[in-house]
């Protein structure tokens, strides 16, 4: 499995340099800008995995470690707020040339502490005060607060997988149901009387709604994708990221990999993606103690559900939302978190092999 986060980062590193190097030449002068940032955070990443893979993953497994990483992420979560909003919203902690998104930070961090707390509860998750209750809140306050960002991808990617971690907890369907009911109002608003999201979503239903507005992401998306073929036009030589793809080397970078190495080289991606959660799951099938059964199952969910949300909206299966590709996408914080959460997940795969 280490490989195969590897040869994933080094195609990103190579995907980043070709989606954006002319864009980068456009607004800094350099062709280089983002692939030099993007290489910086995946050394210092890989570092981190390879560190962290040897690290005993029960270090983790204490309720100081537990609740520090959780306050300090709510903190940071608060902290956003405080800061200048950048396009209306308040997603980067930023100190001079450095920034952090507080919200790549929680998702592991929720993970961790439903890990945590489900160990011992597992067999209680009929008690809804001291079993379902505790477990929620967390959940709950994480999603709110990157909600109000806004950011809804990230917030939807935290409950998915807080929801897969509470079923194989065993918790009763009829809390499921509470929780949708309750959570229908929000959504409700969120998606419906939110303008720019309800026209995204008319952009979903029909791609050719307003093509040079709102729906001009997904229009571009799908001609880079449909004129890659079966082999692709080439690296380097794709012609939607030439201005007319926005966020060619983030969100839709995967668009970029269609356009410019066809259905083999997206097939390869996907593969690969494949590939990663059966060996993250196979590592939470032999594990002997429910702390790691548990985080195994988060960090794999927490990936995949990402990687599946990112390649939808590049295919117009699923609305518009602001979710990189794992490993691949520009972004320093989602690339060294994500690699320091498989440095655990590693460190689990090799106590049961």
């Amino acid at each position: 499995m280490y490989g195969t986060v590897v040869v994933l980062v080094l195609l990103g590193l190579v995907m980043v340099f070709s989606s954006s190097a002319v864009v980068a030449s456009e607004r800094f002068h350099s062709a280089t800008t983002f692939l030099v940032k993007q290489a910086i955070w995946a050394t210092l990443g890989l570092i981190v995995m390879s560190v962290l893979m040897h690290v005993d993953y029960r270090r983790l497994n204490k309720p100081q470690v537990v609740f520090t990483l959780l306050g300090v992420t709510l903190l940071l979560l608060v902290g956003v707020f405080a800061m200048h909003d950048s396009h209306a919203t308040h997603r980067w902690m930023r100190l001079g040339a450095f920034s952090l998104q507080p919200s790549e930070l929680a998702k592991p961090v929720l993970v961790l502490f439903l890990a945590w707390f489900l160990q011992d509860h597992m067999h209680m998750m009929d008690d809804w005060r001291k079993a379902v209750l505790p477990a929620a809140l967390p959940t709950i306050l994480l999603v709110l607060l990157i909600l109000k960002e806004p950011d809804l991808g990230t917030g939807l990617v935290c409950l998915v997988v807080s929801a897969i971690l509470l079923y194989l907890a065993r918790m009763p369907w009829k809390y499921y149901a509470m929780a949708a009911l309750a959570a229908l109002p929000l959504f409700y608003y969120m998606l419906v009387r939110v303008p720019w999201r309800w026209r995204r979503l008319l952009a979903f239903w029909n791609p050719n709604y307003d093509p040079k507005g709102i729906g001009f992401h997904i229009h571009q998306s799908l001609i880079a994708v449909g004129t890659g073929g079966w082999f692709g036009r080439g690296l380097m030589e794709g012609r939607q990221k030439l201005f007319y793809l926005p966020e060619s080397h983030t969100d839709f970078i995967f668009a970029n990999i269609a356009e410019e190495l066809g259905l083999l080289g997206t097939l390869i991606v996907v593969g690969l993606f494949i590939y990663l959660g059966y060996r993250g799951l196979r590592a939470a099938t032999l594990a002997r103690d429910p702390f790691a059964q548990f985080l195994a199952v988060g960090i794999t969910a927490t990936i995949l559900i990402q990687a599946f949300f990112n390649i939808s909206v590049v295919l117009s299966l699923v609305p518009t939302k602001g979710i990189p590709l794992p490993f691949i996408s520009s972004g320093g914080t989602s690339l060294f978190i994500t690699l320091a959460s498989m440095g655990v997940l590693l460190n689990i795969t090799r106590e049961t092999e």
